[in-house]
């Protein structure tokens, strides 16, 4: 699977994690094209993998955040405006924008972005039209916490 294809599997799934196991699609096990055992780094298609994770995780249409059980979480821009309408069902850490960075040192470092302050122009707008409970269902009902569950990283 290449940049693009991967792009679609997002934006097809909507929501999907970027390598934990979990309630909805694995990214990793999708670029790989197999269930991955253990760390992805270690599959022998790890720098494929990390070419295209980070070049979907780059993309403007994609948003990295912790969304599902604290996980990086990738979800697609035409789920942005649900996002925004069920917002107040997630812990405010999970709907953060996750930026990862490689340091000088080479180690991973995250910044992050507070909801709704990385959302573009017009979605909280689009937001308000939607019924909360619709918003929820159009997430995936197969993950969503319950309102006001709060992160275990709070």
């Amino acid at each position: 699977m290449n940049a693009q294809e991967a792009l679609a599997f997002v934006q097809k799934h909507g929501v999907v994690l970027a390598s934990a196991r979990g309630a909805v699609p694995t990214l990793t096990h999708a670029i790989a094209g197999e269930p991955i055992r253990g760390s992805w780094w270690g599959h022998p298609q790890g720098k494929h993998i990390f070419a295209v994770l980070n070049a979907v995780s780059a993309d403007p249409d994609i948003l990295v955040c912790r969304l599902v059980d604290d996980k990086i979480t990738l979800v697609h821009r035409r789920l942005w405006p649900a996002l925004a309408a069920a917002a107040s069902a997630f812990a405010p850490g999970r709907l953060a924008r996750v930026k990862q960075e490689h340091s000088a040192r080479g180690h991973h470092e995250n910044s992050e972005t507070p909801f709704p302050d990385w959302l573009p122009a017009g979605v909280l707008e689009e937001a308000h039209s939607l019924d909360p409970q619709a918003a929820l269902a159009a997430l995936g009902p197969t993950f969503v916490t319950n309102p006001g569950q709060r992160s275990v990283r709070e």
